[in-house]
């Protein structure tokens, strides 16, 4: 598979600022440090190529000596690769790729491990209430046969309706109902890609969804985020550069960093991706997750038709996990498509819950009272954490259910299996992401109480502080340099 290639314009953005000034530090030793950081971070996944060093050097301001030794620098340390006739390709240092995390599951037996890894809300008011209701309206329905692949009308008619509140022109035929997004997001990719095809991802993204791609044997393209937004000019040029099957994006209340995006670049996103015939799927979960605002109309609004933008829903963050209820809205034809599709996998989803779900839908009530503790629990664990780890960074979400903490050091899965030895499972960036990225980065919610963000963060300070008391083993010059360049 050829390399995709990362553009000066993108890599400038990805880079920021990044030469101190008054730092004695060469430039090309501080370049490759931060080239360096990008990688390690995810932020330029691997198998890219990078500009040309002439090409770079003019971007930067930069002699093409400089940029050269930084290439060099980066190649002894294992972090690139020349290709005769391919420029200079990302990769990782033997040694250093993360072996397969096992997934995260809910904690057995009890005992006094506290579960950190669950972005998720208990049932909301209201749904209890919605399955009495369900019941009573069941005998209508007990004379039918109770199989239908594209899901009740009550509740197509009830998401459709939704879209419309959003903005978006909605048909009852243009929504399929699933158990649950991910059953969604199975069903598109098997429909739309096959065993060695590509699909683009922004980088990081949700955890499952990576997983259904490497099960399937489809093979992520990341693309990183920069510190701000999406990069839709990498996006678009590894659609172009990559010819994938599809792009799945998360663009309300991004998992697992919170940010939403800007009607702006929703609408250069479908421009781009109907340049490049590439299909969106556009993963709409946490779309009623807004804590500070509220989310901008979907992006299927710039595709009403549903052929280009085909978005997937859930009634499980905004409603209760239990419930089982996803939906994708698409064009009828692709609707039709995927209905007969489904029939290989099962045969519907459960009456009760869709009737459920169709009265919750109506009543769009939203996270109503509940955002209000949401916004409190987030204020309240960023301020935990700047008092007790101030050499972390993180940034207040617009929305989302947890926050994305970054930390000095490459050590987020050791930290995380040193925490669960002393009672608390937290997830670690490379969950989030494809090739060992993210190792700087830790996912924790804001969807537990206040006493139990207080003593998961007693628990992650203590394994912090015996993680780096460790004594280090004895190192020779070179590679303590090599350390040193590592830290930021």
């Amino acid at each position: 598979m050829s390399a995709s290639l990362l553009r000066p314009p993108s890599l400038l953005r990805l880079l920021g600022a990044w030469r101190a000034q008054d730092s004695a530090e060469p430039a090309y030793r501080q370049l490759a440090q931060a080239l360096r950081m990008l990688v390690l971070d995810g932020r330029v996944a691997l198998n890219v190529r990078l500009p040309g060093e002439r090409e770079l050097a003019a971007a930067l301001g930069l002699s093409r000596t400089t940029v050269a030794a930084a290439f060099d620098r980066l190649r002894d340390e294992g972090f690139l690769e020349s290709r005769q006739g391919s420029g200079s390709v990302t990769r990782l240092p033997a040694g250093r790729a993360a072996a397969p995390l096992p997934d995260i599951e809910p904690a057995q037996g009890g005992g006094n491990l506290l579960n950190w890894t669950h972005a998720a809300l208990p049932a909301a008011p209201g749904v209890a209430r919605a399955y009495a209701h369900a019941v009573e309206a069941l005998p209508a329905y007990l004379g039918d046969l109770g199989y239908d692949p594209l899901g009740l009308a009550v509740l197509r008619r009830a998401v459709a309706a939704h879209y419309e509140r959003r903005g978006c022109p909605t048909s009852p035929d243009q929504i399929m109902v699933t158990n649950g997004a991910q059953q969604g997001f199975s069903l598109l990719l098997k429909w739309l890609a096959g065993p060695g095809d590509r699909a683009v991802i922004d980088h990081p993204t949700y955890h499952n969804a990576i997983q259904a791609l490497q099960r399937a044997h489809v093979v992520p393209v990341p693309v990183g985020l920069p510190r701000q937004g999406w990069d839709i000019d990498a996006m678009e040029a590894a659609f172009r550069q990559t010819a994938p099957r599809f792009a799945y994006v998360i663009a309300d209340f991004h998992n697992p960093t919170g940010r939403s995006m800007d009607p702006g670049t929703r609408r250069a996103l479908v421009a781009a991706a109907t340049r490049s015939h590439t299909p969106l799927i556009i993963d709409d979960t946490m779309v009623a997750m807004g804590l500070d605002f509220a989310p901008p109309p979907p992006v299927a609004i710039h595709d009403p038709s549903g052929r280009q933008v085909i978005t997937i829903g859930s009634a499980s963050k905004i409603f209760w996990g239990g419930l089982r209820v996803g939906w994708i809205r698409a064009d009828p034809q692709t609707i039709a498509a995927l209905g007969r599709l489904r029939t290989t996998m099962d045969m519907a989803s459960p009456v009760v819950e869709q009737l459920a779900v169709a009265q919750l839908i109506d009543a769009d009530v939203g996270l109503g009272e509940r955002a209000d503790a949401l916004r409190a629990r987030r204020d309240h664990l960023i301020g935990l954490l700047e008092r007790r780890l101030p050499h972390w960074s993180v940034d207040a979400p617009a929305g989302g259910l947890s926050l994305w903490a970054e930390m000095p050091r490459a050590e987020a899965t050791a930290l995380a299996a040193l925490a669960e030895s002393m009672g608390v499972r937290v997830a670690p960036g490379p969950r989030f992401g494809v090739g060992g990225a993210f190792e700087r980065f830790l996912r924790l919610p804001f969807t537990l109480d206040e006493a139990q963000l207080e003593a998961g963060v007693e628990r992650l300070v203590e394994a912090d502080a015996r993680l780096h008391a460790r004594s280090p083993k004895l190192r020779d010059s070179p590679a303590l340099a090599l350390e040193a360049d590592r830290l930021i």
